[in-house]
């Protein structure tokens, strides 16, 4: 089990009510990326959601309307496994091919249908409502048994995938009235506090990265009274805590703040980064102490390239930008989210172009063209000090004498795609000159990652980098298109007040 672990199921850190004050109206624009001339690259963003809609409905099993993790590139062979970010992804992405006329909507109906009645079937932890992790997609049986190598799987309960799932299904239950329902009967459902350690070392508490509900045997688990008091004890993954901000994990705590099941000093015991006289980390951070909703904050920024940028733990696109997708950060958050966001997205473009010269940029977890799988990002803005690296040789970043040379560059497409809502032109273009320049492309779309000097392709669809693309084409072709189906008036209420007190150190 602890290979599954290595996953992006745990891929952050290792890892008031005084804020509350109502704010309706309509969500405001968060889209930089949609303010370039209108209509100019329409057609080519089109052919790229087409294809990528085509990768992601054959991982699709039609029995079940539940999606592969992945797909090779010629469309035939299924991973036979799946997880709750996935199906997240295939649901959102349904609302997206539809929105954008890739599909009509009674086909969208029907495939957010299936998969819904599939889920409400399925074995999950029924006192908090939360999905196990792994899945066969063609029967929605919980795997215990892994197919790649016959590993023993423990259910285990994963609080950053179950984010991806539970903001789909308030996604659906907005855009498609029909099915609002059933989305919505899965998603009451779900306690999100089942994932809070009140009682973390840092106020405020924190998310623990999940659980299993029988021993794992694992050292790292400890036997504890489920957070929310109800049910029987769980093995809870002690050993893991999601304690970043810039973490895709921080869904979770949108979700139970928005459910009023997580209190909003949650948000603000996440690191920006650690205190200066943690002298381990990356780099020496700079910035100074805040406080929010009675929380001590290090508002810290890492120096890079002449930037002060709010680092991730891996220096990852999906860390930055995953919940950006749903939530318009940039405009609720202008001096924390909207500094920080393009400023990631430069950092990212500098470093490929002009820092490691590989000509290609966005690096983010992906197939690793070599084999496998691995964390790719760019070191310099991971807290992380053993690194996700940009290159197949792990170069090393250190601050006090920077790498002058890089090796085999590896780029994701799906960075450049989440980077497309802050620096459109440049994201097109530098995705536009890998698929001319590589064997990169095919009848779904984009393959999942490039080393860029060797020209080795990972010739591999993987669902949950597919539904990024396709979110953020839904944000870009059509602004703020997913997020508008998000980010209702009861969303905002929640969740503007708490995000947007803040000013992080990010400037340019």
């Amino acid at each position: 089990m602890s290979a599954l672990l290595t996953r992006r199921t745990l891929l952050g850190a290792a890892a008031g009510a005084g804020a509350a004050m109502a704010l309706g109206g309509t969500p405001a624009s968060a889209n930089p990326g949609g303010r370039g001339r209108p209509g100019r690259h329409d057609a080519q963003l089109m052919r790229w959601a087409s294809d990528t809609w085509t990768s992601i409905a054959a991982m699709a099993d039609e029995s079940t309307g539940l999606v592969a993790d992945n797909i090779d590139a010629d469309l035939t062979t299924r991973s036979g496994y799946t997880s709750p970010t996935n199906i997240g992804g295939y649901l959102w992405s349904c609302v997206v091919a539809r929105d954008l006329r890739i599909i009509n909507p009674g086909e969208c109906r029907r495939r957010i249908a299936r998969t819904l009645a599939t889920l409400d079937r399925m074995e999950k932890h029924e006192p908090s409502g939360m999905f196990f992790n792994w899945y066969d997609e063609a029967t929605g049986d919980v795997l215990r048994v892994w197919p790649d190598d016959g590993n023993a799987v423990h259910p285990f309960v994963s609080s950053v995938d179950m984010g991806w799932l539970g903001a789909a299904l308030y996604l659906v239950a907005q855009a498609d009235s029909s099915n609002r329902k059933a989305a919505l009967r899965l998603y009451d459902a779900m306690r999100w506090d089942i994932f809070y350690d009140r009682g973390w070392w840092r106020p405020g508490g924190a998310n623990y990265g999940g659980f299993w509900v029988e021993d794992p045997g694992r050292s790292d688990a400890g036997l504890l009274p489920p957070t929310t008091g109800e049910g029987p004890d769980l093995w809870y993954h002690v050993g893991h805590h999601y304690d970043t901000a810039i973490s895709e994990a921080r869904m979770v705590n949108y979700l139970g703040i928005i459910r009023g099941q997580i209190p909003p000093e949650a948000y603000f015991a996440t690191f920006r980064t650690f205190p200066p006289d943690w002298d381990w980390q990356e780099m020496p951070p700079v910035g100074q102490r805040e406080e929010y909703v009675g929380i001590p904050v290090y508002e810290g920024a890492y120096t890079y390239r002449g930037m002060h940028v709010v680092p991730g733990w891996g220096g990852s696109m999906f860390e930055e930008l995953m919940p950006d997708l749903f939530v318009p950060e940039a405009a609720w958050a202008p001096n924390s989210w909207g500094q920080n966001h393009p400023l990631h997205v430069r950092a990212q473009r500098e470093h490929g172009l002009d820092d490691a010269r590989y000509g290609y940029w966005g690096f983010s977890p992906c197939s690793n063209p070599a084999g496998g799988y691995r964390e790719y990002g760019v070191d310099a803005l991971g807290l992380n000090p053993d690194g996700y690296f940009s290159d197949q040789e792990r170069t090393n970043y250190d601050w006090r004498n920077p790498p002058t040379a890089y090796g085999d560059g590896v780029v994701t497409p799906h960075a450049a795609f989440l980077a497309m809502m802050y620096e459109r032109d440049a994201a097109i273009a530098n995705l536009t000159r890998l698929e001319a320049n590589f064997d990169a492309y095919g009848p779904g779309g984009f393959h999942d990652a490039v080393a860029v000097r060797s020209g080795q392709v990972a010739h591999r669809h993987l669902s949950l980098d597919q539904s990024m693309i396709m979110g953020a084409l839904g944000n870009v072709i059509r602004p703020d298109g997913m997020r508008r189906w998000f980010a209702t008036t009861e969303v905002e209420r929640a969740l503007r007040p708490v995000i947007g007190l803040e000013s992080f150190s990010a400037e340019a």
